[in-house]
């Protein structure tokens, strides 16, 4: 399995020559618009810088490897009257679990921890303002330990939104899981499960 990161909150997930793209954006500052080709799209929620599905070009098949399973939660703390609803998807294919949390806006339950433990890696947002910021995300990493962590969501000089933080904070309040980090800063580039 393969993960691509392309700012933002989007990536492109590929398995068996089958690609998910997930939370593609449009008019996020320092990054041009989402101009990709996938067989899926996957949108946390609705919002212009998550859900801009017309910048992905849909190429069929009918070979999906993935087992895709979609946990409701909230875009706040609020049970979602600020900001609204939110998904967290998990994707299962290779023998691997990783999941995108999305605009994630509160702590998780212990049903979602239930559902998220044991997962090869996470994309999550440590931006703060819209979404968790950079403690309440090191709390879930501690609550369900996965095996790798791959940043979102942030603010890194002119590239992201205004009012979110830059990745820096969340880096320095978690240094024992730096080996864990991937794609870090790492626009348009690619690990490999």
């Amino acid at each position: 399995m393969k993960i691509k990161y392309h700012g933002h909150a989007c990536f492109t997930v590929t398995s068996n020559n089958y690609s998910i793209v997930l939370d593609p954006y449009k008019g996020v500052n320092g990054f041009d618009d989402v101009c990709l080709s996938a067989n899926e799209v996957i949108c946390s929620h609705e919002h212009f810088d998550h859900c801009y599905i017309d910048g992905v070009k849909i190429i069929k098949s009918s070979n999906n490897p993935f087992e895709v399973k979609k946990l409701s939660c909230y875009h706040d703390d609020a049970n979602g009257s600020l900001r609204g609803n939110n998904t967290i998807t998990v994707l299962s294919c290779e023998g691997k679990r990783i999941a995108h949390f999305g605009d994630l806006g509160h702590d998780l339950d212990e049903s979602l921890r239930n559902e998220l433990m044991n997962l090869d890696a996470i994309m999550i947002p440590t931006g703060g303002h819209y979404t968790i910021g950079p403690k309440e995300a090191i709390k879930i990493i501690k609550d369900i330990n996965p095996k790798h962590i791959i940043p979102m969501h942030y603010k890194d000089g002119n590239k992201g939104l205004e009012v979110i933080k830059e990745l820096d904070e969340f880096l320095s309040l978690i240094p024992e899981y730096k080996d864990r980090m991937l794609l870090i800063k790492g626009y348009e580039q690619e690990v490999e499960l």
